[in-house]
């Protein structure tokens, strides 16, 4: 029989990372689209990734996911690098995004089956019903995914990122075709997801009273790299802002600003 892990060995194990990202790189040709990311998302944490488009947001996404290959860095899901062990790594995480739809000719129960059998979701019956309760989806449990509403394939597309119970989840504006009622719904339900399963979540959107209720912390990526980071609740208190959106703007128009000072200095 093993020894029992020491106190501190359990204190080190509770505080890992979900998700370590180190010096990230995406560079095109003389374009750098990321420039060096770097952080972590902790078991149950939701960390939000702000930025306004072009910003490196998707690029950085799509490095975790393993569909672009980073120039350099480093990432990690739970202690396996995404890099070196993929199948591993990706078999911890999970997405959704409104931009990412299902396939159309298959029901709700069939790309919930199929999966399930790729991420090897051991008590399927059990995870089905659990999910198809969390996002109202029963009623539409044997219906082709391409008839329903964008709301409705949105809801199909958060069940199946919840389905193998993730390590890491990554969001992108999960709620961008979402009525207020549903999306508040989704919300409370990703929050209660994160806490019980103590999964790490990064959530991308534009909707900054989104950001405040379900992230515990925000990192604000501007052409590439992170140049904020902290508690939504109290981040533009500390810059002499009154909201999170006056922030937003705020960064957004520095950002801007300085890529018309560069072409000017260039020019």
């Amino acid at each position: 029989m093993p020894a029992p892990q020491s106190l501190a060995s359990q204190t080190i194990l509770a505080n890992a990372a979900a998700l370590r990202v180190e010096n990230l790189r995406k560079q095109y040709g003389r374009l750098e689209a990321v420039k060096g990311v770097s952080f972590q998302v902790f078991p149950g944490e939701i960390v939000g990734l702000l930025g306004v488009n072009g910003a490196g947001k998707t690029t950085t996404i799509s490095m975790l996911l393993g569909v672009l290959e980073p120039t350099a860095g480093s990432i990690e899901v739970g202690s396996v690098n995404l890099l070196r062990h993929r199948s591993q790594a990706l078999a911890g995480s999970n997405f959704a995004a409104v931009y990412a739809p299902l396939p159309g000719n298959l029901t709700v129960y069939q790309n919930l089956r199929v999966f399930a059998l790729l991420y090897g979701v051991p008590d399927f019956p059990a995870r089905l019903q659990a999910v198809l309760d969390a996002f109202d989806l029963h009623r539409f449990r044997d219906a082709k995914c391409g008839v329903l509403s964008s709301g409705e394939q949105t809801r199909v597309g958060l069940a199946k990122a919840l389905l193998s119970r993730p390590r890491v989840l990554l969001l992108d504006e999960p709620t961008a075709s979402i009525d207020p009622a549903s999306a508040r719904a989704i919300r409370t339900t990703i929050r209660h997801f994160a806490a019980q399963a103590q999964t790490g979540v990064l959530w991308t959107s534009h909707n900054m009273y989104e950001v405040e209720e379900v992230c515990t912390r925000v990192l604000f990526l501007s052409r590439g790299e992170i140049v904020l980071e902290g508690d939504p609740r109290k981040l533009p208190r500390e810059h002499g802002k009154s909201t999170l959106e006056d922030l937003f703007i705020h960064v957004t128009r520095q950002a801007t600003d300085g890529e018309q000072r560069l072409e000017a200095r260039s020019s």
